[in-house]
């Protein structure tokens, strides 16, 4: 029995080093703008996959562009990579716009599915451009009477530079350098089958299953060295943003940072108006703080926070002293031009969508207007309770007050002092109150 206990456990033991393990790929998915959450997302996983060593990483991608200094973050990663990194368009009717162009040009291997397009890789200015003297602008343009529409001079600098960059990676990847300039300083575009034509791609795949037979064999320079893809019978392994990334993800988006930073200072006015529990002071001081974060990684108008600001403040001042609606409507003006211009970038995935605007500012004119009259309203009326509220109530002596005696009050009997004698059974009427005593004086019956 023993014998064949142990002959079993060598048997299991042989069978186990002769069969290798199953190797795997890593799948990584980019759904939208590429900003700072899906760049420290990228970015890591690349990194990490030069220790762990997958067969190759597969990015799927879907995007209509993103932050010229995210894309960088991303593309260096790549270059740097001694881990083949496949860039597949997919599924179909995506697209790889903009900052997508550039991925796809720094991937070791560009692939597409049918139905999608790439290019539009024009840049978009990030910041204020400066105005050069006009001296210096008409010489440029007499310089270069073939280059791009007539631009300031710091317009050009950053096109010539994308397109230097982008030349840079198709001369790196063996790819068509002209249609690369073509899509930087004409914005062009090209579908699937058009960019397999002009090698701008290498590979065309209705699926993953198909790109990876086709990319099984299939050679790849990698720094400095070469290597072949077997890409057969590899299992795939979904590589998720960690609650780190997702929530730096989130938080960047524009429209969730427009509405941290409006759900902060509206908390932090509810407070201030209507001290409580300090509940609405903490989630709008929270939720400020995050906005901040979010600013911080998005390029914003300082000019667009500003008019932001001065359209709540307006809207605040109509709220607490009417004018007619002209405060209140500069302020709405205000607000939605602080709304359009708070973030500072052409590219439409970056700004505030409109219905976001129009939503937020119908609720904050309606809820500046409306809660805030009501609490200032209910600041200014009278006490209902406590020692204020006993002042001007009516009052009946029970002994005569001499100058001191016992009221009653409210049901209740009192101490009470009066400047003058008051015989018992008299209406009187309180007119102060010192901690326990209540001053009153005499009143005429007829008035009682």
């Amino acid at each position: 029995m023993t014998w064949r206990t142990g002959w079993w456990a060598w048997w299991l033991l042989l069978v186990s080093v002769m069969v290798p393990a199953e190797e795997r790929y890593w799948q990584l998915d980019i759904k939208g703008a590429i900003g700072p959450g899906i760049s420290d997302y990228l970015v890591t996983e690349i990194n990490q996959a030069q220790s762990e060593r997958p067969a190759l990483v597969l990015l799927t991608m879907d995007t209509p562009g993103g932050l010229y200094s995210a894309t960088r973050d991303i593309i260096s990663a790549m270059l740097e990579s001694s881990v083949p990194v496949v860039v597949y368009v997919s599924p179909g009717g995506a697209r790889a716009a903009s900052a997508g162009t550039y991925i796809l040009y720094a991937s070791h291997v560009a692939a597409m599915a049918p139905g999608t397009h790439l290019g539009a890789a024009t840049p978009v200015q990030m910041m204020p451009a400066g105005t050069p003297p006009a001296g210096e602008a008409d010489k440029d343009e007499e310089k270069d009477d073939s280059g791009p529409p007539a631009g300031s001079a710091m317009e050009r600098k950053s096109l010539n530079d994308a397109i230097a960059y982008l030349r840079s990676l198709a001369q790196l990847r063996g790819r068509n350098v002209e249609w690369a300039e073509q899509a930087v300083r004409d914005a062009a575009t090209l579908t699937a089958p058009e960019a397999l034509e002009q090698n701008v791609i290498e590979l065309v795949a209705s699926d993953i299953a198909e790109l990876l037979q086709q990319l099984d064999g299939r050679e790849v320079f990698l720094k400095n060295d070469t290597l072949t893809l077997a890409t057969s019978g590899l299992i795939a392994e979904q590589r998720r943003p960690d609650w780190r990334q997702q929530f730096i993800i989130t938080i960047s988006n524009p429209n969730i940072a427009y509405l941290l930073m409006l759900v902060g200072v509206y908390g932090l006015l509810l407070e201030f108006y209507s001290p409580g529990f300090g509940v609405s002071g903490v989630i709008g001081a929270i939720c400020l703080l995050l906005a901040m974060l979010s600013l911080q990684m998005l390029p914003f108008n300082m000019v667009g926070l500003g008019l932001l600001a001065l359209g709540l403040a307006l809207m605040v001042a109509e709220g607490l002293s009417p004018s007619f609606g002209i405060l209140g409507g500069g302020g709405l003006v205000a607000f939605v031009i602080g709304s359009v211009l708070l973030f500072d970038t052409p590219d439409q995935a970056f700004h505030v969508a409109w219905p976001f605007i129009a939503a937020f500012t119908l609720f904050s004119l309606s809820l500046i207007l409306v809660v805030v009259r009501l609490i200032v309203k209910q600041r200014r009326a009278a006490p209902v309770s406590g020692a204020a509220a006993m002042i001007g109530e009516q009052a009946r002596t029970i002994t005569a007050l001499d100058p001191d005696g016992t009221v009653l009050l409210q049901g209740e009997r009192w101490q009470a002092h009066s400047h003058s004698r008051i015989a018992a059974d008299r209406a009187v009427v309180v007119v102060a109150v010192h901690d326990l005593v209540v001053e009153v004086k005499p009143i005429q019956e007829s008035e009682a």
